[in-house]
């Protein structure tokens, strides 16, 4: 660095001595061009959280992206959390006051508010990430997260030693048919025989409930049981723990936290999401519409199948079984084997 920093002032020097006997010109001319690089004003971005930052991996990862792809792409990047859902109106409000560039906010919670602020506000860009929002300046990125959920159930279907089979899911709501729906289809193409034990919250924020559930669950027999309750999953975690199933996590690699019975994590690239979300801004590719990750585009995926995991696979798991799953996944990316894109 010193190196370099001597050869640009020895450069800039010379440079000074031939213009003072000489034309200024190409001078002038470096100086001008530098100075516009510089003058250059950093594109402003907001990040509209529903929720406090560490409550749920979710949004940290999305936080998380943002920022990197801010500092690498040379953008402003500011996050805003919301206190309730009832702020995140105000909160996109507040940004379009503000004058950021680009907007985005993320999931189901923020819809409404979005769609009335987008809406009164034709010339600003928005963004939405894991739902949509169908207006003309609203870029909305979704997963399809049916098709990782599809690579647990054939886990599940594979691995499960009584032949019943759980989940615990936040609640009974169309955009979570993806995981139910394309879990019970993985696990039925492994494993026709095996039975599919579902139980609803209520809420994405109630472990103690989660738990209740999760319990049932094992009464009845279940050895895997699949936590699809956001923060309830904690709950599910310890219920594991305390019965001796087996569980698995979402969003990020859960496998750590209890790695003897929380054996796979079904993976959302919510960080990737943000990230490029913010790097076709900065570079100009943005546009509105909807995009999609799924397995091909790796924006899905679950631990020791399609991404690797800090902590050695669980026997109950086995090598055997994600090499068979991992056969699915190249089956699913390559177009040969059709996940359902929506389920009843």
């Amino acid at each position: 660095m010193k190196k370099l920093l001597l050869a640009l002032t020895t450069f800039a020097v010379l440079a000074a001595g031939c213009s003072a006997g000489g034309s200024s010109a190409p001078a002038d001319k470096a100086e001008g061009q530098a100075a516009g690089q510089e003058g250059a004003a950093k594109k402003r971005i907001a990040l509209i959280l529903p929720e406090k930052i560490g409550v749920n991996p979710f949004f940290q990862q999305m936080d998380e992206g943002a920022k990197k792809a801010g500092e690498e792409f040379g953008a402003e990047v500011k996050s805003i959390e919301s206190t309730d859902h009832g702020a995140i109106e105000e909160n996109l409000r507040v940004a379009v006051a503000e004058n950021y560039d680009l907007i985005i906010t993320s999931s189901f919670e923020s819809e409404d508010a979005l769609k009335k602020v987008a809406a009164e506000n034709p010339d600003k860009n928005f963004a939405i990430i894991d739902t949509v929002v169908d207006l003309p300046n609203v870029r909305s990125v979704t997963f399809r997260e049916q098709e990782a959920a599809y690579l647990m159930g054939a886990a599940a279907g594979l691995a499960t030693k009584t032949n019943k089979v759980g989940m615990v899911v936040a609640m009974d709501i169309p955009l979570l048919k993806k995981w139910t729906g394309g879990f019970q289809e993985g696990m039925k193409a492994t494993n026709p025989n095996a039975e599919f034990l579902v139980n609803y919250v209520g809420s994405f924020s109630d472990p103690a409930k989660a738990k209740e559930l999760a319990l049932l669950q094992a009464s009845k027999g279940a050895d895997f049981i699949n936590g699809a309750a956001a923060v309830g999953d904690l709950g599910v975690f310890e219920a594991a723990k305390e019965k001796g199933f087996f569980t698995s996590g979402q969003d990020v690699d859960r496998t750590t936290i209890d790695p003897e019975h929380i054996v796979l994590s079904q993976l959302k690239g919510t960080d990737a999401a943000a990230y490029e979300t913010v790097k076709s801004f900065v570079e100009g590719s943005f546009k509105p519409g909807v995009v999609t990750y799924g397995l091909k585009e790796k924006g899905v995926g679950v631990t020791y199948v399609t991404h690797e995991s800090k902590t050695p696979l669980n026997a109950f798991i086995g090598q055997e079984v994600i090499d068979k799953v991992k056969a699915i996944n190249d089956e699913i990316v390559a177009g040969t084997r059709k996940v359902p894109d929506s389920f009843e």
